[in-house]
């Protein structure tokens, strides 16, 4: 395992080359999640230093890094295609409105209510993603292809064989390998940059051939506005179209050599604008789904994050903060054009590994990135870096990032948290961040009511004609079944003690359990009383009692023999 100690003192130095190493890493990231959400290069890269760059200076967790990230940019691909770039840019300003709500209401604090197994099934998924994302630089030749079934056109690739394979591989592993053992002989530079700087070098220098970030970006440019070009055409043409001649007109336009059109940006990023949408009911309709999405999806990721982050450094974060910060840098990237973003586990991972614990690293990674966009020859310089050794420096995120000791609970712990690990690992890989959180706190509510609804019990004592059942455990929605099957109202006397001193009433479920079984009781013509019950309980009882109809005494029933 990939050593993570952490050390508190600042240092300057490995602050600024951690910056820097993350910036290098960050710019064919946010390129490749722009043509995700199909908006421009430059939107994603604005985006990138927006929300590095005002998050590491507002932000709850020094040392981790923000920028565009793919589990936000899915979601903006539908959004994109349907209402445009300008309406994207509102509801991503919306979404930080909300997310600066959720901060100001201290929402960010019920991170903590999130399960260990949540956690771990977190970030063992999305390092599954992180490493299943770099397989896509292993494909070449891309062409656009006419999907039938959604009838919309994706882009293709053929997986690298021969030389090429062989030539990407070993650049990889070159790449890890001095990323493994260069700390071994000095910590004075992170090996992160010594080895994508050595890496460049070597194919700059020999015959070596390879995809350069250069390249990847224009390759993928130009096949994004090709794309986009057929999806124009067919969509146009379609409406006229028999339904029997539209799956071979869209096969048709996928496979004609149409040249892809200039690109021409409605809005140029990193300018300032209101977004350009009518101020009336139904732009917001339209927004706000998307904002609402953003918004969980971007605090979610975020806030997990920034736990994981707590953990390796052995510090503690503010998440209600963080979530202010996140909301604002998004606000600013609406306005500025740009796609907005939230905190990426692989790249606060390559920070923490290359030497940074303060802002000072996360503002150098943005102010990098922004010297990249704004200066023609240092991006050019940035192009020259091959894709194969970011591959490798996204393989070595991967395995820090993997908890691996998870790998050795499976026997340890209960079948219930084994399974919401894997579950939320699953999900994360199959749906989204958002769907997995979600889905692995409601599993692990409902083993926790499962297993609580077990402890409802009663002792029970007849004594001069009157008896009474002892009550112990919690009595709510979940153990209600088990509470009723407790009473025998044919087989009782005629009066009867329910003795609430062990246990507690927790919710209506409860109340109308306890109402159910009275009103047996009743129609027995028997006389029930509820006693010992807590102050709290009492105060529920009698708040409902418009709704039950309970007879309550404070006198203690007897023990049991």
């Amino acid at each position: 395992m990939i050593d993570l100690l952490i050390k508190r003192e600042i240092n300057v130095k490995n602050e600024l080359l951690s910056g820097l190493t993350v910036a290098l890493a960050l710019v064919p990231e946010a390129v490749a999640f722009a043509f995700v959400a199909g908006v421009d290069p430059s939107v994603g890269l604005w985006a990138a230093f927006f929300v590095g760059f005002i998050t590491s200076i507002l932000g709850g967790r020094p040392g981790m890094i923000s920028g565009a990230t793919g589990a936000m940019a899915v979601v903006m691909t539908a959004f994109v295609v349907l209402y445009g770039l300008e309406y994207l840019f509102a509801a991503v300003v919306l979404c930080g409105v909300i997310q600066i709500t959720c901060g100001v209401l201290k929402i960010g604090k019920f991170i903590r209510l999130l399960p260990h197994s949540v956690m771990l099934g977190f970030v063992n998924g999305l390092a599954i993603v992180i490493g299943l994302a770099q397989f896509g630089q292993f494909k070449e030749n891309h062409a656009v292809q006419f999907n039938e079934t959604s009838q919309t056109f994706n882009v293709v690739g053929q997986w690298m064989t021969g030389p090429t394979m062989f030539t990407t591989a070993a650049l990889i592993i070159l790449t890890m390998t001095i990323i493994h053992f260069f700390p071994k002989f000095t910590k004075a530079v992170p090996g992160t940059l010594v080895a994508i700087v050595a890496v460049t070098l070597l194919v700059q220098f020999t015959p070596i051939q390879t995809l350069t970030v250069a390249d990847s970006v224009s390759q993928m440019k130009t096949i994004e506005l090709e794309k986009a070009e057929k999806a124009r055409i067919f969509e146009a043409e379609k409406p006229n179209l028999l339904y029997a001649s539209v799956n071979k007109r869209g096969h048709e336009i996928a496979e004609s050599r149409i040249p892809p059109p200039q690109d021409k940006s409605d809005r140029t990023a990193g300018v300032f604008a209101i977004p350009n949408i009518p101020f009336n009911l139904n732009s917001l309709a339209i927004i706000a789904g998307l904002a609402f999405t953003l918004a969980s999806i971007g605090l979610i990721e975020s806030l997990m994050t920034l736990t994981l982050i707590d953990e390796l450094t052995e510090t503690r974060g503010s998440s209600n903060r963080e979530c202010v910060a996140q909301g604002t840098a998004n606000m600013v990237s609406g306005f500025f054009g740009a796609m907005g973003g939230c905190a990426m586990i692989g790249q606060s991972m390559i920070n923490i590994r290359s030497g940074g614990r303060h802002r000072l690293s996360g503002i150098t990674a943005a102010l990098c990135l922004l010297a990249f966009i704004i200066f023609p020859p240092l991006w050019s310089c940035i192009g020259l870096i091959p894709i194969p050794a970011l591959i490798g420096v996204m393989f070595i995120v991967v395995i820090a990032t993997f908890e691996w000791t998870s790998l050795r609970l499976w026997n340890k712990i209960p079948r219930s948290d084994m399974f919401v690990i894997v579950a939320v690992s699953v999900i994360t890989i199959l749906l989204d961040l958002a769907i997995a959180v979600a889905a692995g706190v409601v599993i692990s509510a409902l083993v926790f009511a499962w297993k609580k609804s077990k402890r409802i019990q009663a002792e029970i004592v007849e004594e001069d004609g009157v008896k009474h059942y002892l009550l112990s455990g919690p009595l709510f929605f979940g153990s209600v079944t088990s509470f009723k099957e407790i009473f025998t109202p044919a087989d009782d006397p005629q009066t009867i003690h329910i003795e609430f001193k062990h246990t507690r009433v927790y919710d209506h479920s409860a109340l109308e359990a306890i109402n159910a079984i009275c009103n047996k009781y009743r129609e027995l013509k028997k006389h029930v009383t509820l006693t010992n019950l807590s102050d709290d309980c009492t105060q529920i009882l009698n708040r409902a009692e418009p709704i039950i109809n309970v007879n309550i005494k404070p006198q203690p029933c007897p023990n049991p023999a």
